[in-house]
C-alpha cells in the first residue's frame, strides 16, 4: 500500500491519471444530485490532498505545472468569453454601471479587510475580489431571449470594465507587496503595465487577424497560435512584474475579435473546459485544510470574517445596482437581474485569492472564505436570474438585419434560389434532394447536387479515379430523383483539398442561398478536437445550412413542430423556413414555447399573463412571416424543458431546431445544451438549421454531437 501510495505522489504520470478520473467521473456525479460540477471537483480535491488520502500534493511540480496552466486558461477564457460586440452597443452606460459596480465593491471589500485587521495593501486586494463578477447566469437571460433588454446588455458590457479593474489592482498590490515599495517604483510598474496592455490589446489582435487571414483553414496551427498567445502574454507579464493571470485575461480580449465564434475558439474552449480548468478547480481542494475550513464557519472570529465577505459582497453588489438602476431609470426587475447578474464570483476572484495567497498576502481564513462567498453567489445569481429575467420586457426589432431576406425566397424574383446539396451516402441521398426540391418548387430555383472528391498531388492517382467513378454514380441518381420531383438539378463534381472546403467553394462560387446536408449519429472525442465536416462547413459558408436527420421522405411529412425559445431574429427566421417548408407540402406547422415555472412574487408577472405575453408574441411574428396561413401556437409551463419538447415531438413528424452555440461559463465548465439533449431524445426526422460564421457573430452547431453522412 506504502508503494502504490508512494507512486502516486512521485509519479506524474500517476498524479495525471488520478486527475482524469477526477474530471470525468465526479462533475456527472454532483451533477445528478443538483450540485454545481466545480463544487464536486473542490470536495474531490479536499479527499485525494494532503488532508485526504493524500494521492494528490499541491507542491509537487506536476501539480504545480498543471494548476497554473489551468489559472491561466481560466482568466484567458474569462477574456475570451467578454461580448466586445455587446460592450459597444452600450458602452457608455456599461463603463458607468461598470464603474459603480467596481468601486463600491472595492471600498466595501477594503473596509472589511481593515475592520479585520489586514494592513491597507490586503485590505485593498481584498476589496479587488469584491469587483469582479463572473456571468455565470448569462446562459439563462440568453435561453430566455432577454440579452436585448438594455439592463443585461449594460451589466454584460460592464464585465470588462470589473475584470481589468480587478486584476489592475491585483497587479500593483503584488507589486507593493513584492518590496522595496516606493513612489517612484509605483509609477513605473503603472507606466510600464499600460505600455503593455496596449501592447498586448492591439498588438496581439493585430497579429492575431493577420495570421488568420493567412493560414487560411489550417485549424491546428491556429490553434497552436492561439495557445501561444495566451501563454506569451502570461511569460510577457511576469518580466515585467505582475502576475501572469493579468497576461492571459488581456491575450483573451486580444484574440476574442480575430477568433469571432469559430471552430477554433470551440476547440480552445474544449480543451480548458474538459482538462486544464478542472485541474485548476482540483487544485483549490488541495489547498482547503478540513479543520480550518471548519473552524472558519464555526468559530465566531472567522465566522465573522466569512458573513462579513459574503454579505459585504451582497450587499455591495446590490448599492451598486440599485444606483445605476436610479441613474439610468431601470425598473425594479431590471434592477434585480443586473444584481444578479453581477453577484457570481468566479474566474477572476478565485484566480486573483489564489495568487494573494501563494504570496501569503491573504491568509488562509481569506481562502477558505472566499471559496465560501464562490458557493454562494454562484449558486444565489443564477437563481435570482431565472425568477426575475423572465419578466423582463425587450422590443426587438425582428429582422434588423434581413434574416429573412439572406434566404433569398422573397427575392426570388431578382435571381434564383439556389440550394447546394452536398451528396455522399447513397442511402440518404433521395431524402436530402428531395427535401431541397420541396424548398424551392414553389419559386424560381434550383438544386445543385455537389459530391467532392478529395485531391492528391498527382491528379492520375488511382484513387481520385475511382472517386470521380463514384461521384458520377451518385450524381446521375441525385439526377433523377430531381426530375421525379420537377425541380431542374445542374449537378456538379469537385476536386478539393478536403471535403468542407469544397462545399463551401462550390456554393461561393454557385451563389447558394442555402446548403442541405446529411447529419448522422456518431459522436467522439476526436470530432471535439479535430471538428466534423459540419463544423467546418458552418465556419466556411458563406449562406445558412440545413443539417438534416430524415427518417422518411419529406414529402410524407405532415406535422411540423418548431420549440421556440424567445422571440429574436433567428426565431423568425426559422419560423420562416418551417412556413415555407409546410406551403410545399402542405402539412400543419405548431410553434412549441417551454418555459420553466416562476414563483409568484410582488414584482414578477402573473402566470396568466405571461403566458397571453408571450402568446401575443409568437402571434405577432407568426403573422409576419406568413399572414395568410396561420399556424398553431402551443405554450407549457414545465420545469424539464427537454421532456416537455420531446414529448410533444411524439406526435409530429418532423423538428425544426436551431443550431446554437454551447458557451462555457468563465467558471470553467460547460454549460449544458438543450440542443444536443433534445436531439438525442427525439426519434423523428430533424432538421437543425445553422447559420453561417460572419465574424462576431454567435450562431453555431456546438452540440459537435452530429458528424455529417451527407
Amino acid at each position: 500500500m506504502e508503494s502504490i501510495l508512494h507512486i502516486l505522489q512521485q509519479e506524474p504520470l500517476a498524479s495525471f491519471a488520478v486527475l482524469l478520473g477526477v474530471i470525468l467521473f465526479v462533475p456527472p456525479l454532483f451533477e445528478r444530485i443538483r450540485l454545481p460540477g466545480l463544487v464536486g471537483l473542490l470536495v474531490a480535491g479536499v479527499i485525494l490532498g494532503p488532508n485526504g488520502l493524500g494521492w494528490l500534493q499541491e507542491k509537487s511540480q506536476a501539480m504545480k505545472l498543471l494548476s497554473d496552466i489551468g489559472l491561466v486558461y481560466l482568466m484567458f477564457v474569462a477574456g475570451l468569453e467578454i461580448d466586445l460586440e455587446q460592450f459597444n452597443k452600450t458602452k457608455h452606460r456599461s463603463i458607468g454601471f461598470g464603474s459603480l459596480t467596481f468601486l463600491v465593491p472595492l471600498i466595501t471589500g477594503t473596509i472589511v479587510g481593515r475592520v479585520f485587521g489586514f494592513g491597507w495593501n490586503g485590505a485593498i486586494l481584498i476589496g479587488s475580489l469584491f469587483a469582479s463578477h463572473t456571468l455565470l447566469a448569462y446562459p439563462i437571460v440568453s435561453r430566455l431571449g432577454v440579452v436585448g433588454n438594455e439592463a443585461v446588455t449594460v451589466t454584460i458590457g460592464a464585465t470588462i470594465f470589473t475584470d481589468i479593474g480587478a486584476l489592475l489592482v491585483l497587479a500593483v498590490c503584488m507589486g507593493i507587496h513584492a518590496g522595496d515599495f516606493s513612489p517612484m517604483k509605483l509609477v513605473g510598474l503603472i507606466g510600464s503595465l499600460a505600455v503593455y496592455t496596449v501592447i498586448v490589446l492591439f498588438g496581439f489582435d493585430r497579429a492575431g487577424r493577420e495570421f488568420f487571414r493567412r493560414s487560411g483553414d489550417q485549424e491546428g496551427n491556429q490553434f497552436l497560435f492561439v495557445l501561444l498567445a495566451v501563454f506569451l502574454a502570461a511569460v510577457g507579464a511576469q518580466i515585467i512584474g505582475i502576475e501572469k493571470i493579468v497576461g492571459a485575461f488581456l491575450a483573451g480580449l486580444a484574440v476574442n475579435g480575430a477568433l469571432g465564434h469559430g471552430a477554433v475558439k470551440e476547440k480552445v474552449m474544449f480543451v480548458g473546459s474538459v482538462l486544464f480548468i478542472p485541474i485548476f478547480f482540483v487544485n483549490m481542494g488541495l489547498l482547503i485544510n478540513v479543520p480550518v475550513f471548519i473552524r472558519s464557519l464555526t468559530t465566531p472570529q472567522t465566522l465573522g470574517l466569512t458573513l462579513a465577505i459574503v454579505g459585504g459582497l451582497i450587499f455591495s453588489k446590490f448599492m451598486a445596482s440599485l444606483l445605476a438602476a436610479l441613474a439610468y431609470r431601470y425598473n425594479r426587475r431590471e434592477m434585480l437581474v443586473m444584481w444578479s447578474l453581477s453577484m457570481p464570483q468566479v474566474a477572476a476572484t478565485l484566480a486573483a485569492t489564489l495568487v494573494g495567497f501563494r504570496a501569503n498576502l491573504l491568509t488562509e481564513d481569506i481562502l477558505n472564505s472566499v471559496i465560501v462567498l464562490m458557493l454562494v453567489t454562484s449558486t444565489l445569481g443564477p437563481i435570482i436570474t431565472s425568477r426575475y429575467a423572465p419578466e423582463l420586457t425587450v422590443t426587438p426589432e425582428l429582422d434588423p438585419e434581413g434574416v429573412i431576406g439572406s434566404l433569398n425566397w422573397d427575392q426570388a424574383e431578382e435571381r434564383f434560389f439556389t440550394v447546394v446539396v452536398p451528396v455522399h451516402n447513397p442511402k440518404t441521398e433521395r431524402y436530402l434532394i428531395e427535401l431541397a426540391a420541396l424548398l424551392v418548387r414553389n419559386y424560381p430555383g434550383r438544386i445543385v447536387p455537389l459530391s467532392v472528391a478529395t485531391g492528391h498531388t498527382h491528379m492520375n492517382d488511382p484513387q481520385i479515379t475511382a472517386a470521380l467513378r463514384r461521384s458520377q454514380a451518385l450524381l446521375a441518381a441525385a439526377v433523377e430523383v430531381s426530375r421525379e420531383v420537377g425541380v431542374e438539378a445542374e449537378p456538379l463534381i469537385r476536386i478539393d483539398d478536403s471535403i468542407a472546403q469544397g462545399i463551401n467553394r462550390a456554393s461561393r462560387e454557385q451563389n447558394a442561398s442555402l446548403v442541405v446536408m446529411g447529419w448522422g449519429r456518431r459522436t467522439g472525442l476526436q470530432a471535439r478536437l479535430f471538428g466534423s465536416v459540419i463544423d467546418s462547413v458552418l465556419w466556411g459558408s458563406h449562406c445558412p445550412v440545413a443539417i438534416s436527420r430524415l427518417l422518411e421522405s419529406p414529402t410524407k411529412v405532415q406535422r411540423i413542430l418548431v420549440p421556440l425559445e424567445n422571440m429574436t431574429p433567428r426565431s423568425l427566421w426559422i419560423t420562416r423556413f418551417a412556413h415555407v417548408l409546410a406551403e410545399s407540402i402542405q402539412a400543419k406547422v405548431t410553434l412549441l414555447h417551454v418555459s420553466e415555472p416562476t414563483v409568484a412574487s410582488p414584482f414578477s408577472r402573473s402566470g396568466e399573463g405571461k403566458i397571453a405575453w408571450t402568446r401575443a408574441q409568437l402571434e405577432l411574428m407568426a403573422t409576419k412571416v406568413s399572414p395568410n396561413s396561420m399556424p398553431q401556437i402551443q405554450i407549457q409551463s414545465d420545469e424539464d424543458v427537454v421532456k416537455a419538447i420531446a414529448a410533444a415531438a411524439n406526435e409530429h413528424d418532423l423538428v425544426i431546431l436551431c443550431s446554437s452555440h454551447r458557451r462555457t461559463s468563465a467558471g470553467g465548465l460547460a454549460v449544458s445544451d438543450v440542443t444536443s439533449q433534445i436531439t438525442e431524445r427525439l426519434t423523428c426526422s430533424i432538421i437543425m438549421l445553422g447559420e453561417p460564421y460572419t465574424g462576431t457573430s454567435s450562431s453555431l452547431l456546438g452540440t459537435n454531437k452530429a458528424k455529417t453522412t451527407q
